[in-house]
């Protein structure tokens, strides 16, 4: 359930297979109740794991029979099975498609995920360190070697007669799916290495967002505004936004999207702003999240179709809520790891914007 790019790791696991085309279900086996509505909310069928195939000792081919049981009893039997693990953060929806295909042709029963590389590798002995791919007395360059391939655990893709005739995952004819990009390598085992994912996301998810949402909510202060007030010496306060944010507004009340302002403060200048923008404000409120999650159910929109903009520590709740969790480049850091998507326009100067015709070109693209 851990978020990367501001979405649980098991519905990043979900929306690669469902993203590649290849897939016709997805099916996640769990026995544990949040795990399930993520999976489902991503668009996953959920598989009840017993007792015990839930502990630390059970293996992943037990869990494998187990959910090919299940499916059987249900009248499907595939054809193919894709075994998709979910602590690889990064992996190419692209690459599954290539080894589903590679294996529904014949020609190999397994295809595994896959990295080149030309690393020298060591093994400890009584003697000392011993090479293992290479001789102590020659070090060829890079281009001079034979690469080896590093088995990422991303996925495995078998012919599923053969599975479970053998209850391995590794028979017959097997082929390696050589990952898209190397970052399919980065498995999450510890703390360190889902901080470093964390890091890395904004980076390696911004060029294949598609906006597909119902409805858009933004806070007011940091991402209307650049956060700054203007005091005069009667006390009279006064922000500055953006004209082109308002343009990208008026293009999403165009094409008929939902919109709202969410914000604690209590100036009447947000409710202005609203009327301005004929956008829906709900302002002056403690609990953000509840507004948000009362402000949907009215709307009949589910929380999972919402994108949310925000800029600051009071919007970690509704941004942990939403399936599209998004925020502006000065917002607190403590929101960075909540970020599906961190976009590149300050508040205040066409975030708004930014945003808007995003969300107008995936409307293009589907």
């Amino acid at each position: 359930m851990a978020r990367v790019g501001g979405i649980p790791l098991i519905q990043r696991a979900v929306l690669s297979a469902v993203d590649s085309g290849a897939v016709d279900d997805v099916y996640v086996s769990t026995d544990d109740p949040s795990i399930a509505a993520a999976a489902q909310q991503a668009g996953a069928k959920v598989i009840e794991r017993p007792e015990e195939l839930a502990g630390d000792t059970a293996t992943s081919e037990a869990a494998l029979l187990h959910a090919l049981n299940a499916l059987q009893s249900l009248g499907t039997v595939p054809e193919v099975l894709v075994f998709i693990q979910a602590t690889s953060p990064f992996i190419a929806s692209s690459d599954i498609a290539k080894a589903v295909h590679r294996v529904l042709s014949g020609g190999e029963d397994v295809v595994f995920s896959a990295i080149e590389t030309h690393a020298f590798l060591w093994e400890q002995s009584p003697g000392g360190a011993v090479g293992v791919n290479h001789e102590h007395s020659y070090r060829p360059r890079r281009q001079d070697r034979t690469p080896n391939y590093q088995e990422t655990g991303a996925f495995y893709v078998m012919n599923v007669s053969g599975f479970i005739q053998r209850e391995f995952r590794f028979f017959g004819h097997v082929g390696l799916q050589v990952a898209e990009h190397e970052t399919a390598a980065l498995e999450i085992d510890n703390p360190s290495q889902l901080e470093i994912a964390r890091e890395c996301a904004h980076i390696f998810d911004n060029d294949r967002h598609r906006f597909d949402i119902d409805a858009l909510v933004m806070d007011f202060d940091g991402v209307h505004t650049d956060d700054l007030v203007s005091v005069d010496q009667t006390g009279l306060e006064s922000v500055r936004v953006s004209r082109s944010d308002g343009m990208g507004v008026e293009m999403l009340r165009k094409i008929g999207l939902p919109m709202l302002i969410l914000s604690k403060e209590k100036n009447p200048v947000v409710a202005a702003r609203g009327k301005k923008l004929q956008v829906d404000v709900i302002q002056g409120i403690d609990d953000k999240a509840k507004s948000l999650t009362d402000w949907c159910n009215q709307q009949a929109i589910s929380l999972h179709r919402v994108a949310y903009v925000g800029n600051d520590v009071n919007d970690i709740q509704c941004l942990e809520l939403v399936g599209w969790p998004v925020v502006v480049p000065n917002s607190h850091p403590a929101l960075a790891k909540y970020a599906r998507v961190r976009l590149r326009a300050p508040g205040g100067r066409g975030a708004i914007r930014e945003i808007s015709e995003l969300i107008l070109a995936s409307r293009k693209e589907n």
